[in-house]
């Protein structure tokens, strides 16, 4: 972003319990509109992966760590909606593990990383009624990563963890339009 539209001043430091670990394809990183990483910057129990570099592989087994409940966060065919009902059914922590970029991209990875074959897959099943976006939505449940991850996390840590990410984002697509010529 444009100096003049920097965010990093308004990122919070947010503490949870639950893991984050974004499994970014590389040609992500270099998209203005990636709101994943901005997610894990707030986020202090978080990391970063990437994939899709060439000649490079990337092994997802140190994620099924038994001290968390590993959860594919992406809303594939066989995923259940993520509720506290599903919260319920254990006591361990989640470790939420979301592919990210585009939706070609971060479909990939629950086929490509057969470690992962064995854990469940979740999604948020809620309309995004917004009427402006980063990028064009095909679906009616469409939303940023960033978005998708803020209400995750309201499910499992509350609605003050989901409230100030979902700011944050507020702030990031208000200066992204904003950049473009768009007021909201």
């Amino acid at each position: 972003m444009h100096r003049d539209r920097c965010l990093c001043e308004f990122i919070p430091v947010i503490e949870t319990k639950t893991r984050v670990t974004l499994v970014i394809h590389a040609k992500e990183l270099k998209r203005t509109t990636n709101t994943g990483i901005l997610a894990t910057r707030a986020l202090t129990n978080s990391q970063v992966l990437i994939r899709g570099v060439k000649d490079e592989s990337l092994e997802l087994t140190e994620l099924l760590n038994p001290v968390y409940r590993p959860v594919l966060f992406f809303p594939t065919e066989d995923a259940i909606e993520f509720t506290q009902e599903f919260m319920k059914q254990s006591d361990l922590p989640i470790h939420l593990i979301v592919p990210d970029g585009n939706w070609r991209q971060a479909s990939k990875v629950h086929h490509r990383h057969a470690e992962l074959s064995g854990i469940p897959r979740v999604m948020i099943k809620l309309p995004n009624t917004d009427l402006h976006h980063l990028r064009k939505e095909t679906t009616a449940e469409g939303m940023a990563t960033l978005q998708a991850i803020a209400h995750a996390l309201g499910v499992i840590e509350g609605d003050k963890v989901k409230e100030q990410l979902l700011r944050l984002y507020q702030l990031k697509l208000e200066r992204t339009l904003e950049g473009r010529g768009v007021r909201i």
